[in-house]
């Protein structure tokens, strides 16, 4: 607790300087903070302010900073200037949210959301929960929690707004991607989310995974996956990562070291091009197959992680469509009343040094689905089951055709 408090004094009197060294007057910043029915804890303000000025991605100056917390009155007004979604201040509350979604458990609908274009937009929902047997699909843009708009609310208050306890309703406003509003009514339940939701084995020995989500049981399901398939005399593997929306970024490391074995695994550029490599190891990778990995655009942050490593290493193939490009490390800093902050700090580069954010992954071999058609593991999970529809899905095809080619690396 001592060294804790000692680097909380050192951070104060840094916050001192830096105000000094850019001019920023205290007593506009102590009048701005004395209206407490706008204006943010003022101590948070300057912690998060001194954070931001030596460890974000980007260079930004305290002046810019505190000029637009002037401006716009809080904290995440204050962190607009970044322009960049994923570095927002977190409340107690939705801090502690955050911390429960990691272990895959907590009370909800049962959809990953994600500001795009500025709107409030569901990346994914995640199988067999209210929200996606609702209907709702990645993609559509939810306008309103029961009434409240959601222009301009920040993703963590529009989480907190659809968690709770189950059996309580809430009520969404869902623009559909044809444009198409609708209400939809959802039924809370307790969420827990697997990771791997389908694993089959084909005749022909090619074994098909589904990986739906990244959290702390990933890397543990996974393995049982593997071990089940390959005892039925699994000798090729498919591994579906479409939908899949990320998630932690140890289990993206810990999911790709099961088939990379040496070499990099990736590459974290930070401020000034700072370049950190995340290398495989030996003992963490199981025997090779030859291996197909199906993406498309909803593919996103560790999905990107794990399919950009197993192509740049040649250990699988690429297929189905651009994945969605989300490619930033958050650091999550806790601060001292219990808050915290989800700080942009570095750019993720897949193990071939290629840049994911904004660009996403190309498969290398492209097949997209006819327009306005809905993912075909959408109605496969709505089944239930174990069972796979070959002959309702165009991107499954094209990868069991790959694998029965014989063109794919072969396995060791």
């Amino acid at each position: 607790m001592s060294e804790l408090r000692n680097q909380r004094r050192v951070l104060l009197v840094l916050i001192v300087i830096a105000m000094l060294a850019v001019g920023v007057s205290t007593s506009i910043l102590s009048k701005a903070g004395a209206n407490e029915g706008r204006f943010a804890d003022l101590r948070s303000v300057l912690e998060v302010a001194a954070l931001v000025k030596t460890q974000y991605v980007e260079p930004i100056s305290m002046t810019e900073l505190f000029r637009s917390y002037i401006a716009n009155g809080t904290v995440n007004g204050m962190l607009k200037i970044l322009d960049d979604p994923y570095t927002r201040y977190l409340e107690p509350y939705a801090y502690k949210q955050m911390q429960v979604d990691t272990t895959g458990i907590y009370g909800g609908i049962g959809i990953v959301v994600g500001i795009r274009d500025e709107k409030l937009t569901i990346v994914a929902p995640i199988e067999e929960t209210p929200g996606f047997h609702a209907g709702l699909r990645g993609g559509d843009v939810i306008e309103f929690i029961d009434g409240k708009p959601t222009k301009n609310m920040s993703q963590d208050e529009a989480v907190s707004l659809m968690r709770g306890e189950p059996g309580a309703k809430v009520v969404l406003g869902i623009r559909k991607k044809n444009g198409e509003f609708q209400e939809v009514p959802i039924i809370r339940e307790v969420i827990e989310v697997r990771s791997v939701t389908k694993q089959v084995l084909f005749d022909n020995g090619t074994g098909y995974i589904r990986l739906s989500s990244f959290s702390e049981r990933s890397s543990q399901e996974l393995d049982q996956a593997l071990r089940s398939l390959e005892h039925q005399g699994m000798e090729s593997l498919i591994l579906d990562l479409r939908g899949n929306p990320g998630g932690l970024l140890t289990a993206a490391i810990d999911v790709a070291n099961k088939f990379v074995s040496e070499g990099p695994i990736l590459h974290v550029v930070g401020r000034n091009g700072a370049r950190q490599t995340v290398e495989a190891f030996a003992e963490g990778a199981r025997r090779r197959y030859p291996m197909v990995v199906l993406v498309d655009g909803y593919s996103a942050s560790a999905s990107e992680i794990v399919s950009g490593a197993l192509k740049d290493t040649g250990i699988a193939t690429l297929v189905g469509a651009q994945t969605f490009g989300k490619g930033l490390v958050q650091t999550v800093i806790p601060l001292r009343d219990g808050s915290a902050l989800s700080l942009t700090t570095a750019r993720y580069q897949t193990a071939g040094g290629n840049d994911i954010h904004s660009v996403g992954i190309q498969p290398d071999v492209v097949v997209e689905l006819p327009e306005g058609e809905e993912p075909p593991y959408y109605a496969s999970d709505v089944e239930g089951g174990n069972g796979v529809d070959v002959s309702k899905d165009i991107q499954l095809q094209a990868a069991l055709e790959l694998i029965q080619s014989r063109t794919l690396p072969k396995a060791s």
